[in-house]
Protein backbone atom coordinates (compact mmCIF):
# COMPACT_ATOMS: atom_id res chain seq x y z
CA UNK A 1 0.00 0.00 0.00
CA UNK A 2 1.12 3.53 -0.76
CA UNK A 3 2.16 5.60 2.20
CA UNK A 4 -0.36 8.27 3.25
CA UNK A 5 0.42 11.94 2.64
CA UNK A 6 1.44 14.03 5.63
CA UNK A 7 0.73 17.77 5.56
CA UNK A 8 3.89 19.57 6.64
CA UNK A 9 2.55 23.11 6.41
CA UNK A 10 -0.41 25.11 5.16
CA UNK A 11 -1.18 28.78 4.67
CA UNK A 12 -4.35 30.59 3.60
CA UNK A 13 -4.22 32.49 0.30
CA UNK A 14 -6.79 34.32 -1.81
CA UNK A 15 -7.05 31.18 -3.97
CA UNK A 16 -7.49 28.74 -1.06
CA UNK A 17 -5.26 26.74 1.26
CA UNK A 18 -1.69 26.38 0.02
CA UNK A 19 -0.24 23.15 1.43
CA UNK A 20 3.02 21.23 1.39
CA UNK A 21 2.57 17.45 1.67
CA UNK A 22 5.09 14.63 1.97
CA UNK A 23 5.07 10.83 1.94
CA UNK A 24 8.69 9.89 1.36
CA UNK A 25 12.21 11.25 1.39
CA UNK A 26 11.81 12.91 -2.03
CA UNK A 27 8.05 12.60 -2.62
CA UNK A 28 6.35 15.98 -2.11
CA UNK A 29 3.24 17.77 -3.31
CA UNK A 30 2.27 21.42 -3.27
CA UNK A 31 -1.49 21.85 -3.45
CA UNK A 32 -3.75 24.88 -3.67
CA UNK A 33 -7.38 24.58 -2.71
CA UNK A 34 -6.97 20.80 -2.82
CA UNK A 35 -5.62 20.82 -6.41
CA UNK A 36 -2.10 19.56 -7.07
CA UNK A 37 0.17 22.34 -8.35
CA UNK A 38 3.51 20.53 -8.21
CA UNK A 39 4.77 17.00 -7.76
CA UNK A 40 8.43 16.45 -6.95
CA UNK A 41 8.45 13.21 -8.96
CA UNK A 42 6.98 14.79 -12.11
CA UNK A 43 9.10 17.80 -12.97
CA UNK A 44 10.58 17.01 -16.38
CA UNK A 45 9.00 20.03 -18.07
CA UNK A 46 10.27 22.41 -15.38
CA UNK A 47 13.81 21.10 -15.79
CA UNK A 48 13.64 21.49 -19.57
CA UNK A 49 12.24 25.00 -19.12
CA UNK A 50 15.25 26.06 -17.06
CA UNK A 51 17.77 24.34 -19.32
CA UNK A 52 16.40 25.58 -22.63
CA UNK A 53 15.81 29.06 -21.31
CA UNK A 54 19.47 29.47 -20.34
CA UNK A 55 21.56 27.15 -22.50
CA UNK A 56 22.54 30.02 -24.83
CA UNK A 57 24.09 31.78 -21.79
CA UNK A 58 26.57 29.08 -20.77
CA UNK A 59 29.57 31.05 -22.00
CA UNK A 60 28.22 34.59 -21.81
CA UNK A 61 29.89 36.80 -19.21
CA UNK A 62 27.73 37.74 -16.22
CA UNK A 63 24.28 36.92 -17.65
CA UNK A 64 21.19 38.16 -15.84
CA UNK A 65 18.08 35.97 -15.55
CA UNK A 66 14.64 36.54 -14.07
CA UNK A 67 12.60 33.56 -12.89
CA UNK A 68 8.94 34.17 -12.12
CA UNK A 69 7.73 31.55 -9.64
CA UNK A 70 9.86 29.50 -7.25
CA UNK A 71 7.68 26.45 -6.60
CA UNK A 72 9.82 23.54 -5.42
CA UNK A 73 12.92 25.14 -6.92
CA UNK A 74 13.35 22.57 -9.71
CA UNK A 75 13.36 25.16 -12.50
CA UNK A 76 15.76 27.31 -10.50
CA UNK A 77 18.09 24.32 -10.02
CA UNK A 78 18.12 23.69 -13.78
CA UNK A 79 18.80 27.38 -14.43
CA UNK A 80 21.73 27.44 -12.00
CA UNK A 81 23.20 24.22 -13.38
CA UNK A 82 23.15 25.73 -16.87
CA UNK A 83 24.50 29.21 -16.09
CA UNK A 84 28.13 30.24 -15.46
CA UNK A 85 29.45 31.07 -12.02
CA UNK A 86 29.22 34.84 -12.52
CA UNK A 87 25.50 34.83 -13.39
CA UNK A 88 22.87 36.74 -11.41
CA UNK A 89 19.41 35.24 -10.99
CA UNK A 90 16.43 37.12 -9.61
CA UNK A 91 13.43 35.07 -8.48
CA UNK A 92 10.00 36.67 -8.09
CA UNK A 93 7.75 34.72 -5.70
CA UNK A 94 4.41 35.82 -4.25
CA UNK A 95 4.29 33.61 -1.16
CA UNK A 96 7.07 33.90 1.45
CA UNK A 97 6.16 30.48 2.83
CA UNK A 98 7.28 28.87 -0.45
CA UNK A 99 10.75 30.30 0.12
CA UNK A 100 10.75 28.83 3.64
CA UNK A 101 9.79 25.44 2.22
CA UNK A 102 12.60 25.58 -0.35
CA UNK A 103 15.08 26.43 2.40
CA UNK A 104 13.64 23.76 4.68
CA UNK A 105 11.99 20.43 3.79
CA UNK A 106 12.40 20.85 0.02
CA UNK A 107 16.07 21.87 0.12
CA UNK A 108 17.31 18.35 -0.51
CA UNK A 109 15.49 18.16 -3.83
CA UNK A 110 17.54 20.96 -5.37
CA UNK A 111 20.75 21.05 -3.37
CA UNK A 112 19.55 24.21 -1.68
CA UNK A 113 19.20 26.12 -4.95
CA UNK A 114 17.48 29.08 -3.31
CA UNK A 115 20.59 29.64 -1.14
CA UNK A 116 22.97 29.77 -4.10
CA UNK A 117 24.98 33.04 -3.94
CA UNK A 118 23.92 33.86 -7.50
CA UNK A 119 20.25 34.02 -6.42
CA UNK A 120 18.24 36.93 -5.06
CA UNK A 121 14.58 36.37 -4.18
CA UNK A 122 11.99 39.16 -4.29
CA UNK A 123 8.54 38.80 -2.70
CA UNK A 124 6.57 40.34 -5.53
CA UNK A 125 4.31 39.73 -8.51
CA UNK A 126 6.53 38.97 -11.49
CA UNK A 127 4.22 40.95 -13.79
CA UNK A 128 4.73 44.05 -11.64
CA UNK A 129 8.48 43.48 -11.50
CA UNK A 130 8.72 43.17 -15.30
CA UNK A 131 6.61 46.28 -15.77
CA UNK A 132 8.98 48.26 -13.54
CA UNK A 133 12.17 46.96 -15.15
CA UNK A 134 14.28 49.25 -17.32
CA UNK A 135 14.85 48.35 -20.95
CA UNK A 136 17.43 45.71 -21.83
CA UNK A 137 18.16 44.33 -18.36
CA UNK A 138 17.73 40.55 -18.63
CA UNK A 139 19.25 37.95 -20.93
CA UNK A 140 16.39 35.56 -20.14
CA UNK A 141 12.98 35.87 -18.51
CA UNK A 142 11.35 32.62 -17.36
CA UNK A 143 7.73 32.27 -16.24
CA UNK A 144 7.17 29.05 -14.28
CA UNK A 145 3.80 29.82 -12.74
CA UNK A 146 1.02 27.49 -11.69
CA UNK A 147 -1.26 29.02 -14.32
CA UNK A 148 0.27 29.08 -17.78
CA UNK A 149 -1.22 30.53 -20.98
CA UNK A 150 -4.50 28.94 -22.00
CA UNK A 151 -7.44 29.21 -24.38
CA UNK A 152 -9.34 31.70 -22.21
CA UNK A 153 -6.40 34.09 -21.72
CA UNK A 154 -7.38 37.70 -22.44
CA UNK A 155 -5.40 38.26 -25.63
CA UNK A 156 -4.58 41.88 -24.86
CA UNK A 157 -4.90 42.59 -21.15
CA UNK A 158 -3.85 39.39 -19.36
CA UNK A 159 -1.09 40.60 -16.98
CA UNK A 160 1.19 37.68 -17.81
CA UNK A 161 0.36 36.32 -21.25
CA UNK A 162 -1.55 39.08 -23.05
CA UNK A 163 -0.02 41.19 -25.82
CA UNK A 164 0.66 44.13 -23.50
CA UNK A 165 2.48 41.87 -21.02
CA UNK A 166 4.52 40.31 -23.84
CA UNK A 167 5.60 43.79 -24.95
CA UNK A 168 6.80 44.55 -21.41
CA UNK A 169 8.84 41.35 -21.30
CA UNK A 170 10.41 42.13 -24.67
CA UNK A 171 11.36 45.59 -23.44
CA UNK A 172 13.01 44.12 -20.31
CA UNK A 173 15.09 41.73 -22.42
CA UNK A 174 18.44 42.45 -24.02
CA UNK A 175 18.60 42.14 -27.82
CA UNK A 176 18.25 38.48 -28.72
CA UNK A 177 17.03 37.66 -25.20
CA UNK A 178 14.89 34.62 -24.39
CA UNK A 179 11.37 34.47 -22.93
CA UNK A 180 10.71 30.92 -21.70
CA UNK A 181 7.26 29.98 -20.39
CA UNK A 182 5.77 26.84 -18.82
CA UNK A 183 2.24 25.86 -19.75
CA UNK A 184 -0.01 23.03 -18.71
CA UNK A 185 -1.03 22.68 -22.36
CA UNK A 186 0.02 24.07 -25.74
CA UNK A 187 -1.76 27.33 -26.59
CA UNK A 188 -1.73 28.51 -30.20
CA UNK A 189 -3.10 31.94 -29.28
CA UNK A 190 -0.12 32.60 -27.02
CA UNK A 191 2.27 31.57 -29.79
CA UNK A 192 0.57 33.98 -32.21
CA UNK A 193 0.85 36.82 -29.69
CA UNK A 194 4.53 36.09 -29.10
CA UNK A 195 5.25 36.17 -32.83
CA UNK A 196 3.26 39.36 -33.28
CA UNK A 197 5.28 40.84 -30.40
CA UNK A 198 8.59 40.31 -32.15
CA UNK A 199 9.63 36.84 -30.98
CA UNK A 200 10.69 33.76 -32.91
CA UNK A 201 8.93 30.87 -31.18
CA UNK A 202 9.48 27.16 -30.76
CA UNK A 203 7.71 24.79 -28.37
CA UNK A 204 8.55 21.50 -26.71
CA UNK A 205 6.48 18.82 -24.98
CA UNK A 206 9.02 17.05 -22.73
CA UNK A 207 8.48 13.44 -21.74
CA UNK A 208 6.91 10.38 -23.31
CA UNK A 209 3.24 9.50 -23.33
CA UNK A 210 0.57 10.65 -20.91
CA UNK A 211 0.11 14.30 -20.02
CA UNK A 212 3.04 16.32 -21.35
CA UNK A 213 3.23 19.96 -20.40
CA UNK A 214 4.34 22.65 -22.83
CA UNK A 215 7.52 24.72 -22.86
CA UNK A 216 7.36 27.88 -24.97
CA UNK A 217 10.74 29.29 -26.08
CA UNK A 218 10.56 32.77 -27.56
CA UNK A 219 13.67 34.60 -28.78
CA UNK A 220 13.45 38.36 -29.20
CA UNK A 221 14.14 39.40 -32.78
CA UNK A 222 16.02 42.50 -33.88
Amino acid sequence: MAKPWTTLDRVATNDGQLELRRRGERDFLITLGGLVLMNSLANRSEIVLGQRGCEHLRHRPAPRVLVGGLGMGCTLRAVLDTLPADAAVMVAELNPVVIDWCRGPLAGLTGGAVNDPRVRVEITDVATLVGNTAAGVFDTVIFDLYRGPHFHTDAQHDPLYGSKAIAKVRRALKPGGMFAVWGENFDEGFVRRLRAGGFAVTTERPGRGGLRHAVFLAKAQA
